[in-house]
């Protein structure tokens, strides 16, 4: 057997999925899974993973570190809360996202008894509290505290508003579970979301895991460190940045479409590469995620379709519009559908394609003449990612794809879209094996392996088709 191996864990919505490594050959050693039974107790699902696991092995090695992310029961859900909405609403929504959560809900301005109810109803795991640079306005998040002090919201609360306000707002906040990180924007345009995105992830450990019944499976699992698009989110970054004497990629996006959202992940600066170009809102971080809920190819696909148009889908699948049209309702009344014949295949292809290109304009920046007291000038919003020399795709609609450059190629840029700054001539590889978020899971305890795995594994999408034929003769 192997002396040194980890097993690296996901606990998701629908399925436990393991895999098994070699840390001294940097191998998989097998990928196992079960049903995620987070709903009754998760630790039956993760003995039916390990069971498929031990199946594949003929037993199972010991394991030096057994590490676990969670995407269960609807993943890490996060409302903010902040001043202005284009900025310290914005600074918090970019905390909350960056630490692996799913946003359910954004507000900014003074609360008022219908946004109380409104948070009451989504259901937040936490809420980020934001508001005012430190020593600037304190009126607007102490009305916020008041509101939600007197309230019957019971999540625990992150307070990273003006510093100056934090002890009047402790005292408005006292009986809830509230914790004081810095000023996501001490300084106006100033943004420091990473003291808030570790503040949240402290919690996810010490409360969430337990609330949502995963520590249950403590017996098989010795940590379970963050929520999974963080852990994927830790493995984008060592893949650009590497480790010690080991390069990574430089600067690279990481795209992943699924049922409920579509995500994009991208490393880098992002900074103007055109000279003369001004860089206007809010600064950007280099390791960046969006989410798009409104682009996931189950729970959305009517609204992707209303989105690209059903003609458009219909061309792109090679289907009569009539036979979209139902394929897409019949999807919507059952999520869990996978594509079991040709038209299915094709209609999924199509809202993949749609979904991606979507969502990374959305991510990227975009630039526009502007015109001031000295004439017209060029100016960039988000980020410039048109020079990235690599995307990664990951997640099961890539993974599984028999023609998964198909698929990428749609997030590069369009000639007939100018002003988006998309990436113009990336190559491109594809996460098959879902390593990404187990080399982010690594990365704490063994980055170079971590690093090692992912530069193995992800593989150009010309070499995952070609495995394919060879597999299915």
């Amino acid at each position: 057997m192997h002396a040194a191996a980890a097993l690296l864990i996901d606990f998701g919505s629908t399925y436990t999925k393991l895999r098994a490594i070699d840390l001294d050959r940097r191998i998989v050693l097998a990928s196992g899974q079960g049903p995620s039974t987070v709903t009754t107790d998760i630790s039956v699902g993760m003995r039916v993973a390990l069971e498929d696991l031990r199946r594949r092995l003929g037993r199972l090695p010991r394991f030096r570190y057994r590490l676990g992310s969670s995407s269960a029961a609807g993943g890490l859900r996060m409302v903010t809360v902040g001043l202005v909405r284009e900025l310290t609403a914005e600074a918090a929504r970019r905390a909350a996202l960056g630490a692996g959560a799913k946003l359910v809900g954004t507000y900014a301005y003074r609360l008022t008894a219908a946004d109380m109810a409104s948070i009451q109803g989504l259901g937040p795991d936490i809420l980020l509290l934001a508001g005012g640079t430190d020593g600037g306005n304190s009126e607007v998040i102490l009305h916020n505290a008041r509101m939600l002090g007197s309230g019957t919201l019971d999540c625990p609360i992150v307070y990273a508003g003006n510093r100056a306000a934090w002890d009047a707002a402790k005292d408005l906040l006292a009986g809830k579970m509230a914790v004081c990180a810095e000023n996501v924007m001490p300084e106006f345009n100033v943004l420091n979301i990473e003291p808030a995105r570790a503040a949240i992830r402290e919690i996810f450990l010490e409360r969430i895991v337990h609330a949502k019944g995963i520590d249950r499976a403590r017996d098989e699992c010795d940590a379970v460190l963050m929520p999974t698009p963080a852990a994927v989110m830790d493995g984008a970054r060592l893949l650009a940045d590497g480790h010690g004497s080991a390069s990574g990629l430089g600067d690279l996006v990481v795209v992943d479409p699924g049922g409920a959202t579509t995500d994009v992940h991208s490393v880098a600066s992002g900074q103007p590469r055109v000279p003369g170009v001004v860089q206007r809102g809010l600064p950007e971080p280099r390791v960046k995620r969006t989410v798009e809920g409104d682009l996931g190819m189950r729970h959305n696909a009517a609204a992707i379709g209303e989105m690209a148009g059903i003609p458009a889908l219909a061309a792109d699948a090679r289907l009569p519009e009539g036979t979209v049209s139902r394929l897409i309702g019949e999807l919507a009344q059952d999520v869990d559908r996978l594509p079991h014949d040709a038209e299915e295949r094709a209609l999924d292809r199509a809202l993949a394609r749609a979904a991606l290109r979507c969502a990374m304009k959305r991510h990227c920046g975009s630039v526009e003449t502007v015109y001031t007291a000295f004439g017209p000038a060029t100016a960039q919003t988000g980020k410039d990612l048109s020079g990235v020399e690599v995307v990664v795709g990951t997640g099961g609609v890539i993974a599984h794809s028999r023609a998964p450059l198909e698929l990428l190629e749609t997030v590069v840029a369009d000639p007939t879209e100018p002003e988006s700054l998309r990436p113009r001539d990336p190559r491109f590889l594809v996460d098959r094996e879902y390593l990404l978020y187990a080399c982010g899971l690594l990365a704490g305890a063994e980055p170079e392996a971590a690093l090692e795995l992912a530069l193995k594994y992800l593989k150009p999408p010309t070499e995952v088709l070609a495995d394919d034929v060879a597999a299915n003769g």
